[in-house]
């Protein structure tokens, strides 16, 4: 029996620097080597005007919705409390125990699949008419969620708590230190890598294996033409035990 299953295997990771400490940790405590590689910088909005109106209408919304982790970290920095008539919803179960650690006791949250659609199909938010709702996320991103909750009726503004950017990219290092898989958790951090590749460097990307936690990554990276795409649960945990599997497998 393998007591390390990632034991001699260099996993690149690409999330933000902040948010990869945890999963960098884990993959050493199973033996493999982190290869830090990230696809997207995160930072404080540079315009914090939505966020000191929202905080100082809050009482007069409904619901609060968080897209991501730094939504509720950034949105709940500025806000320092929600007040519990409002109601708060989240579309991960990572950003709804964040919101759980900051005291809101209540989070409306998915399940299982963890993304708008899964949110949008809750009970909790099929009847918003007339309702007040403020979406917190990053700089763009999909419209799907607030396009939804207009058409049944709800009042939707847009709060910008953090902006997402993307870094010079150092791939030629990455390949030299001889990577056996990668992991990404979000289309537009994809999008970065690929962008960021010459050639070259995007065909030798392709034969890793890559671990997405989501249908739409994976129909992406099959348009990019990557070779072997493993899908995985939400979250560490979800990464981790598909790295596991997987790990355990190329000892073989």
């Amino acid at each position: 029996m393998i007591n390390l299953p990632l034991k001699g295997l260099n996993i690149v990771v690409t999330r933000p620097r902040d948010q990869a400490l945890g999963l960098t940790r884990r993959i050493t405590e199973l033996g493999g080597n982190a290869i830090l590689f990230p696809l997207l910088e995160i930072a404080p909005a540079a315009d914090a005007s939505e966020l000191n109106t929202l905080k100082q209408d809050l009482s007069s919304y409904d619901l609060l919705i968080f897209i991501s982790p730094n939504a509720v970290k950034f949105g709940m920095s500025a806000l320092g409390d929600v007040p519990s008539s409002v109601r708060v919803a989240t579309v991960g179960q990572s950003s709804a125990q964040g919101l759980r650690d900051r005291g809101i006791a209540h989070v409306i949250a998915p399940t299982e699949r963890f993304d708008s659609e899964s949110l949008l199909a809750l009970p909790a938010l099929q009847y918003v008419s007339g309702w007040k709702v403020a979406i917190l996320r990053g700089n763009g991103g999909r419209e799907l969620l607030g396009d939804t909750l207009k058409a049944r009726g709800a009042q939707v503004d847009y709060v910008t708590c953090y902006e997402r950017s993307k870094p010079e990219l150092d791939a030629d290092s990455v390949l030299k230190a001889g990577p056996h898989a990668i992991n990404v958790t979000s289309s537009e951090a994809l999008g970065n890598l690929w962008q960021g590749l010459m050639q070259a460097q995007q065909t030798q990307f392709s034969e890793l294996p890559l671990f997405v936690p989501h249908a739409r990554i994976a129909e992406l990276a099959q348009q990019q033409g990557w070779k072997n795409i493993v899908p995985t649960e939400a979250g560490d945990d979800g990464l981790l035990a598909a790295l596991v599997a997987w790990g355990k497998h190329s000892h073989q």
